[in-house]
């Protein structure tokens, strides 16, 4: 038979089409075959169809995965991480969780304290609360601290403003005064009752995220001459930039009858105020807080104390802490001293 020089060539073109690019069938069969195909578009229906896959077609993007539901977390104004987040839950990640403890300030142990000044007489104006034999004490002892918090309630009456719960404990054991039987020379009692705002504004270059008023109650517990006590209302601003968090901290002291006031000169002391400086160096955290009496002349006074941790392991730091002034605790509210101490701790100011 013949056949016209036309129809070949194009048998010809069309022999040469089908080596190029497999049909979907042979494609099924062969997955090997989708090498040969140049297109990218066409190369990847044709190994999707190889394998039995809903090919997407050249052009169109895979949408992306769900993303669930829109989180609750409130924008931020700066959208930078915050110091306080964590501390404070003001990103809101912990939204519902209530009676959660959870770190407060510092958690450490000092198995070494030494001070330059024993206070072996503790005394104060009320009559009652002056010791008159001196007590028998070693300049080295042991410190340590616990503290925790928990939120009681948020969004109080549809508002942002959050009710916690805190209490902090420090003591001082006279461990090495073998010969008075190792006691404990003071242990402060401090629960509170925490009453915060969150907030992300700009001030001065720095960022206010918090604001907050506490009903505090500090005692020791003791029973007279030794029993030291107050009550007062703190209010507190906070903020941070970059690694550094203040928080400017002024309160006053609620007053008690002249008969049941332990210390009626507290304020004259221990202050009526403090500013806390914290900040990252690195994986070295210090921290530095100032009290004052916001008094001039023979009354004012005050306290500076130091403080540095660095990381061991974990949770685990080194840490040291360096005291100077008045208020180490509250028996010694009117005694000054510098006092240092070493030893680890497990949470600092973050």
């Amino acid at each position: 038979m013949q056949v016209s020089q036309p129809f070949l060539l194009l048998w010809a073109a069309l022999c040469g089409a089908a080596g190029a690019v497999p049909s979907a069938a042979r494609a099924q069969d062969n997955p090997a075959d989708c090498v040969r195909i140049d297109d990218d578009a066409a190369r990847l229906v044709c190994y999707d169809r190889a394998h039995k896959r809903d090919p997407v077609p050249a052009g169109v993007k895979k949408p992306d995965p769900d993303p669930g539901p829109a989180s609750s977390t409130p924008p931020r104004g700066t959208g930078a991480a915050s110091l306080f987040d964590d501390r404070w839950d003001l990103d809101g990640r912990r939204k519902g969780e209530l009676f959660f403890p959870r770190a407060y300030k510092p958690v450490y142990v000092l198995p070494f304290t030494w001070t330059d000044r024993v206070n072996e007489r503790p005394s104060s104006p009320s009559p009652a609360n002056s010791v008159s034999d001196p007590l028998v004490l070693r300049p080295i002892e042991v410190k340590y601290q616990l503290s925790l918090k928990a939120k009681l309630w948020e969004d109080l009456l549809g508002t942002p403003l959050r009710v916690w719960g805190g209490y902090t404990q420090s003591s001082r054991w006279q461990v090495y005064n073998g010969r008075e039987s190792r006691p404990f020379r003071e242990t402060n009692y401090e629960p509170e009752v925490i009453f915060a705002w969150p907030l992300d504004q700009s001030l001065w270059g720095w960022r206010l995220r918090q604001l907050s008023v506490a009903a505090n109650h500090q005692s020791n517990g003791r029973e007279l001459p030794l029993s030291r006590s107050w009550n007062r209302v703190i209010g507190e601003a906070a903020l941070e930039r970059g690694n550094w968090a203040l928080q400017v901290r002024p309160w006053l002291r609620l007053n008690e009858r002249s008969a049941d006031d332990d210390n009626p000169d507290i304020s004259d002391y221990i202050g009526r105020g403090e500013v806390l400086a914290t900040g990252k160096l690195g994986t070295h955290i210090v921290a530095l807080q100032l009290r004052h009496t916001l008094r001039s002349g023979s009354r004012s006074r005050g306290s500076a104390q130091l403080e540095w941790a660095y990381p061991i392991d974990g949770a685990l730091h080194g840490y040291a802490q360096w005291f100077g002034g008045y208020g180490e605790s509250l028996i010694d509210y009117n005694h000054w001293q510098n006092k240092i101490g070493l030893g680890v701790s497990i949470v600092e100011w973050r």
